[in-house]
């Protein structure tokens, strides 16, 4: 298929069936036991300091390892798998010294999970397998200050934000991805960077490609990060006319569930849902199992809340394989129709009918 008709089946897919996101890669790539070597390669042996840990380098050097977990979450049954670029711009980069890398890390992180959707889509043509471009979070916020001494500080401005993103998407864009996630959001400036950066593409002569936004809830107080509530940022973002809106990380899916609720009720496009398998332990282990990571959201499929599934720290392909199987055959949320008004946004909403 093209681009064109994958993003057409894509959507398509989403009008009949609850779509399956993949899980961590983080706790996956944790379990293999690697060594500074292999982030290192023949590439960068001799690179100074320490790059152990600096995941998004495997692309480059250990490919085999993120098609193994492309192929591991598109076998659990995972309709949409992610990047291995969630941390490939040149502010995140910074802090090992590869910024001269990122557009080769997102390139390729783009074709072999490319490689990988077409695989599968080829052996099971009646569930093609699409591809999306991670965009994580950065280090450093716009929307808060770096030193609490002075409240106007900030360590980067929005033209450098803008830029780290635009170098990432363009790469993405060009080795292949399906759409966009912006996801685990803690600063909305932030992400109105990102979501600057890719809508600049077209002006740029690239395809326009689907964005899909996923914001984080830091604890309790239903918050993010940097302080709005749920409807907050949803207003903030709702401007790009995402393909999907949702929240990943942070909390487990017993915690997460009133606030994906709430952005059910008011988000005019499809609702996803990636929370951890929990909270950690005091060992920064995540307990909750398979089993029990699919039965709460196949309730939440059943009070037709989501319309996108998946798992995020702490999660295996097994848990992706209960929530795919728990939630088979179940209609997604159906799209509500709210009235005009305006709405707006600082860290509470605001809507005038």
């Amino acid at each position: 298929m093209t681009r064109t008709e994958r993003i057409a089946a894509l959507k398509a897919a989403a009008k009949e069936r609850v779509l399956i996101l993949d899980g961590s890669w983080g706790a996956m790539i944790q379990t293999r036991g690697l060594v500074e070597a292999d982030y290192r390669g023949e590439r960068f042996k001799d690179h100074p300091g320490q790059l152990k840990g600096n995941n998004d380098m495997l692309c480059l050097t250990r490919p085999d390892i993120v098609t193994g977990l492309h192929d591991a979450y598109y076998a659990a049954g995972a309709d949409i798998s992610e990047t291995n670029t969630f941390s490939s711009t040149s502010i995140a980069q910074a802090d090992y010294d590869m910024g001269a890398a990122v557009r080769d890390l997102n390139l390729a992180g783009a074709r072999l999970g490319r490689e990988a959707a077409d695989r599968w889509t080829a052996k099971e043509p009646h569930k093609p397998r699409f591809l999306a471009g991670s965009l994580g979070p950065l280090p450093v916020m716009l929307s808060m200050s770096s030193d609490v001494n002075d409240p106007g500080a900030r360590k980067v401005t929005f033209d450098q934000v803008h830029a780290a993103y635009t170098e990432q998407v363009k790469a993405l864009h060009e080795g292949g991805v399906d759409l966009f996630l912006i996801e685990t959001v803690t600063d909305t400036l932030n992400c109105k960077a990102a979501i600057k950066a890719i809508l600049d593409l077209g002006d740029a002569g690239y395809e326009p490609l689907p964005i899909w936004i996923s914001g984080t809830i830091t604890d309790r107080s239903g918050r993010t990060l940097s302080g709005q509530t749920v409807e907050a940022f949803w207003n903030s973002v709702r401007h790009a006319k995402p393909f999907a809106i949702g929240l990943n990380c942070a909390l487990g899916a017993e915690l997460m569930r009133p606030h994906i609720a709430e952005l059910s009720r008011i988000a005019d496009t499809l609702v996803s849902a990636y929370p951890n398998a929990g909270l950690p332990n005091a060992f920064g282990e995540y307990d909750e199992t398979p089993d029990e990571t699919g039965h709460m959201l196949h309730d939440w499929a059943e009070q037709g809340i989501v319309n996108i599934l998946g798992g995020c720290c702490g999660t295996t392909p097994d848990h992706i394989r209960h929530v795919a199987e728990a939630v088979r055959g179940m209609k997604p949320r159906a799209i509500p129709q709210r009235p005009t008004a305006m709405r707006l946004a600082g860290l509470e909403p605001f809507e005038l009918v």
